[in-house]
């Protein structure tokens, strides 16, 4: 590395930063060569970093070092792993649909173990005492723990959730009773809440994405173009320029369907 980029290193990688940022939010106006061109740069990198660590977390521990201390049969997994490859040959592509079948069986077990696992739980879980009680000792010197008044209460609202979310999954017959036509309705009620929350969550983790770059781009960009308060109103001229641009194709395509 030359004297130059190690004396520049901070610059070009606040530049570089900031220019690969705004090219992939260029999405925001309408898709263009320049966000493509990052959207392959990241795949790139990121298709890159996975198989560098598939080599150090998987490959190099688990089959390299050990056929290199002379477990021999490890090799045979070199060799199952190559059958993969007759997917691309009209003539021996059954080899490779016979390993692709054989590791499909095997994860879909495994797979449904753990569902399994963490449903019944979750099943077992959701019966939750109703009355306060103290806490009660039993065999094995174990205790079932105490319920306040609180924790009966909190128990009574999720039983009540929970009931009316079944209730509206019961499909069987025709829901025309007026205990479970309202339960019904109150579980969808409150699904719409789960999903919301749901939804609320996804947003906030995208605007904490959003939050770092743009943070990126005044404290780390900024200093290099006059500081933040330069950087930041580069960022409200560059989202007023979007949305004149998409507000002025809105206009032209409504004159062309005109």
């Amino acid at each position: 590395m030359s004297a130059w980029l190690i004396a520049n290193k901070t610059t070009l990688i606040a530049f570089l930063g900031t220019f690969c940022t705004l090219g992939i939010y260029s999405i925001l106006y309408k898709e263009n060569k320049l966000y493509r061109l990052f959207e392959h740069i990241y795949l790139g990198l990121a298709t890159g970093f996975m198989i560098a660590q598939t080599w150090i977390q998987v490959l190099e521990p688990m089959w390299w070092t050990p056929l290199r201390k002379g477990e021999w049969w490890m090799i045979f997994g070199l060799i199952v792993g190559l059958f993969y490859y007759f997917i691309y040959s009209k003539k021996f592509a059954w080899l490779a649909r016979l390993v692709i079948g054989f590791f499909l069986g095997v994860t879909a077990g495994r797979v449904f173990q753990v569902f399994a696992n963490d449903t019944w739980k979750q099943i077992s879980s959701s019966f939750k005492p109703l009355i306060p009680h103290d806490a009660i000792a039993v065999s094995g010197g174990k205790a079932i723990p105490a319920v306040t008044n609180i924790d009966a209460v909190n128990n009574f609202i999720f039983m009540l959730i929970l009931i009316c979310v079944l209730s509206y999954f019961f499909f069987s017959f025709e829901q025309k009773h007026p205990i479970l036509k309202n339960s019904s309705k109150l579980g969808r009620w409150m699904l719409m809440f789960t999903f919301g929350a749901i939804f609320g969550s996804t947003i906030m983790a995208r605007l904490a994405l959003l939050i770092d770059r743009m943070d990126f781009i005044m404290n780390n960009f900024g200093p290099h173009v006059g500081g933040p308060i330069v950087a930041f109103l580069m960022l409200v001229g560059l989202s007023l320029l979007v949305l004149f641009l998409a507000n002025r194709d809105k206009k032209l395509n409504r004159e062309d369907l005109g």
